[in-house]
């Protein structure tokens, strides 16, 4: 029998040493292994949706000695969104860079990238996601570093140092919990921990780690040269992918491995952190001169959002209740990754048809880059949170699960965030859709625009019209 969840890694991993190894056929070679991947990832969260939770112990090892993997609904989730991304990323990517020696060093890096994103969904123990998240982030960070500009390298050895001190700081709490229980599987854990110095410490020296990978505000200030600097198909996987994964890492921790152990007192403060990045995030959006920065300024409020449901959760009993305000995170995570990976994409396309990103330059974008306008007004929809999106549905139910538990303030926090977040796109497709002459080099690139409306579609009317099937799916295990 073909193990599917040892092929979601090793896919893209022989792929990226295939990609080394023949570096002039790097272009096809990660084609083929992005259909092969997400192929066989689809094939996974079908296995998970009709037989339940899927788990496999490599070389026969069981835990606490082996590595092992595991699959639930939260983690078949976040996989299909992160596939379903980096598959349109790859085929986006196959004509941006050209010829040059970069699309050479694309390959290999991206799908290293893509096999640790996978890994890190995947592993069923906190070492074991130590690596992945490590792989995770120096993929990204060679990755952004790409185009080898002088702002391009300061932005990614800024992002590199920040990188590393989330990294460690999550391992220091790794290092507390095995000396403490002699375990690091997650479900072993689970058990065994219990409220203490111990189990409190190392819960925020790994959420501290996990958020700065997050760029959870205030630690947010590697994100917006990082991703405002890299190519455009980076920026994509970077704000729709690599931050997800750091976010779902917190979301196991507080709601899976201490949900016993978490306090009400520390939801809140995770949850002000999110405020203030919904509210900072949005404002620097709108500020923002470039679009490529407005969009990186967003994903900072948009992972504010995410953090806004701890609290509500955490004061939660068990019951259908607190399962909606799971579902509804979870439906705001993957609705954000396709409408944000969408947005830098299209941003890609005018930045190499217009020579730039100037805003208050890029009068006519509606007139001669039709679809791509088009697709940055789906994103937008998103991520205003208006309807038939995901995120309305999702932004519905944290209103409604604020006010329910008395916590009225987030409903503020909501309400100014989404204002905000209206202003600045209606004022970038404002400028779109004026008539002022603007020099395009190109007209229209089918092969770059339907990646990006893909995933704006899919964001908008996918999740939108067929959300409520996240609901049966999160019940196979993962947190409640």
């Amino acid at each position: 029998m073909i193990d599917t969840l040892a092929l979601a890694i090793t896919l893209p991993l022989l792929g990226a040493l295939a990609a080394v190894a023949r570096p002039r056929a790097a272009r096809a070679i990660g084609l083929i292994t992005a259909l092969v991947t997400t192929a066989g990832v689809a094939a996974l969260v079908i296995e998970v949706a009709q037989f339940g939770l899927r788990r496999t112990d490599l070389g026969g090892w069981g835990a606490p000695l082996g590595i092992a993997l595991q699959a639930d609904g939260l983690a078949a989730a976040l996989l299909a969104m992160t596939n379903l991304v980096a598959l349109a990323v790859s085929l986006y990517a196959s004509d941006y860079f050209g010829d040059g020696p970069i699309r050479r060093h694309f390959w290999p890096l991206w799908l290293l990238l893509w096999a640790a994103l996978n890994g890190l969904f995947l592993a069923a123990d906190l070492f074991n996601i130590y690596v992945a998240l490590e792989l995770v982030g120096l993929a990204a960070v060679a990755l952004a570093a790409l185009t080898g500009t002088r702002e391009a390298l300061t932005a990614s050895l800024r992002y590199l140092l920040a990188s590393l001190l989330g990294a460690i700081t999550y391992l220091l709490g790794v290092a507390l919990l095995y000396a403490a229980h002699g375990t690091l599987d997650l479900g072993q854990l689970a058990n065994a921990i219990a409220e203490g110095p111990v189990a409190w410490t190392a819960l925020v020296l790994m959420t501290g780690g996990l958020s700065i990978k997050a760029a959870l505000w205030p630690m947010h200030f590697w994100l917006p040269p990082a991703h405002g600097n890299a190519p455009a198909p980076v920026s994509a996987a970077l704000s729709a992918l690599v931050v997800k994964a750091a976010f779902y890492l917190v979301l196991r921790l507080w709601f899976g491995l201490y949900d016993t152990a978490a306090t009400l007192a520390a939801a809140h403060f995770l949850g002000f952190l999110g405020a203030g990045a919904v509210l900072w995030g949005s404002w620097q959006a709108l500020r923002a001169a470039r679009l490529k920065r407005m969009a990186a300024y967003s994903t900072v409020a948009q992972m504010g959002y995410l953090f806004l449901f701890f609290p509500l959760l955490a004061a939660a009993e068990p019951g259908a209740a607190r399962e909606d305000l799971l579902a509804a995170l979870v439906l705001f995570a993957l609705s954000h990754g396709f409408a944000k990976a969408a947005l830098f994409l299209a941003a890609g396309h005018i930045q190499q048809c217009a020579g730039h990103d100037r805003i208050a330059e890029l009068s006519g974008t509606a007139q001669r880059l039709p679809a791509t306008t088009f697709v940055i007004a789906l994103a937008s929809v998103t991520l205003i949170g208006l309807p038939p999106s995901g995120a309305f549905t999702a932004k519905w139910l944290l209103l409604s699960g604020a006010i329910a538990a008395g916590q009225w303030w987030w409903v503020l926090v909501v309400l100014a965030g989404t204002l905000l977040a209206a202003a600045y796109s209606f004022r970038l497709l404002g400028r779109a859709f004026g008539f002022e002459p603007t020099p395009y080099r190109c007209i229209t690139a089918v092969h770059t625009e339907v990646p990006a409306l893909a995933l704006a579609l899919t964001a908008t009317l996918g999740l939108g019209l067929a959300g409520d099937a996240l609901w049966p799916l999160l019940q196979v295990g993962g947190p409640r």
